[in-house]
């Protein structure tokens, strides 16, 4: 597997961004959705990567700067073919080394709390993430909850 830095022109991740989007949609309001459409994820405060195997996309994850301390992780998904092959950890991981290059002190991440969010919420719990306060606008309910983990 191969995570590289992505323009976000390719067809296939736009393919994929869509599909994650609309699996967002699925599970929680659309007050509740805060995946980036592929756009906000060209602008400046966001650096993109999409993990490709075998020539195939496998899956992406982004990082957003927040200050200079602190970062959040957006559009982190891995495509359906690949799921249970260890992509969204290799991801995670990557986006944890990106944040510890920049000098963050913490990542944070808001993720849903619908059961479609288990096993993502399962994954940064296995890599130190934990439930914390509201960040940056949003807020935590039935549908939302927030985690950071300290680099």
């Amino acid at each position: 597997m191969t995570i590289v830095e992505d323009d976000l022109t390719g067809p296939e991740i736009a393919a994929l961004l869509a599909y994650h989007l609309d699996q967002m949609h699925r599970w929680s309001p659309a007050c509740k959705v805060h995946a980036m459409p592929i756009e906000r994820l060209r602008a400046p405060d966001v650096t993109f990567y999409s993990a490709w195997m075998d020539g195939q996309l496998a899956g992406c994850g982004a990082i957003k700067h927040l200050d200079p301390a602190r970062g959040e992780l957006k559009s982190m998904r891995v495509a359906p073919e690949f799921l249970g092959r260890g992509i969204g950890r290799a991801m995670l991981r990557h986006l944890m080394d990106v944040g510890r290059a920049r000098g963050y002190r913490q990542l944070l991440l808001e993720t849903g709390k619908p059961e479609a969010f288990i096993p993502a919420r399962r994954l940064y719990e296995s890599e130190g993430f934990a439930q914390c306060p509201a960040f940056a606008g949003y807020t935590t309910d039935d549908y939302s909850l927030c985690m950071a983990r300290d680099l």
